[in-house]
């Protein structure tokens, strides 16, 4: 049971309503996810979904490495609904099954191209050390470019907050799908 279970269209005050309104005609169509909590904020949920709209459907970087991204993040955290959803995402969008699957184990995948090599660095260093080396600073910009690494990073930070929100809130995987094992506790 989720920690804060989904409000109902009477439940809502006019500006929640507003806002799961914004949320649902945008490429979404729903309120899944993070929304349903962030609404108790509605404000923050409205800047929060446009914040989200970008980096999910409008960023620079290619989709597949876009939801590589995204699911370096949902693994960082272990945030479950966020890899249930975006795993089939990655997936449809062209990222190859062994990588996700090796993210999921904690692993560096293998056979990675030289641009998912770039996402997996710049990532797995922004999580785990909360910067970027120099290389690797420098790899991205000459693979993605000025935009891109801002929009990489737009993408690790919004995610966070998603997963944060999930983890928090405690929403759950649909009936059926399989969750991430915990990984050994990060210093």
């Amino acid at each position: 049971m989720a920690r804060l279970p989904d409000l109902t269209r009477e439940q809502m005050s006019p500006q929640q309503a507003a806002v799961a309104d914004e949320i649902v005609a945008g490429p979404r169509g729903g309120l899944r996810g993070p929304f349903n909590a962030w609404l108790r904020s509605p404000e923050l949920a409205s800047r929060f979904q446009k914040v989200g709209e970008y980096v999910r459907f409008n960023s620079s970087l290619p989709a597949a490495l876009n939801e590589l991204a995204i699911l370096i993040t949902a693994r960082y955290w272990t945030s479950q609904y966020e890899w249930y959803a975006h795993r089939s995402l990655a997936l449809q969008a062209g990222l190859p099954p062994a990588i996700a699957d090796d993210i999921a184990e904690g692993r560096e995948p293998a056979g990675m191209s030289a641009e998912e090599q770039v996402i997996w660095r710049f990532c797995t260093e922004l999580h785990r050390d909360k910067s970027v080396s120099d290389p690797t600073f420098d790899e991205a910009i000459a693979t993605f470019g000025e935009r891109g690494v801002i929009d990489l990073v737009g993408v690790c930070g919004y995610y966070t907050a998603v997963s944060m929100t999930l983890n928090v809130a405690q929403v759950s995987l649909p009936e059926g799908a399989v969750p991430l094992r915990p990984l050994a506790r990060r210093a």
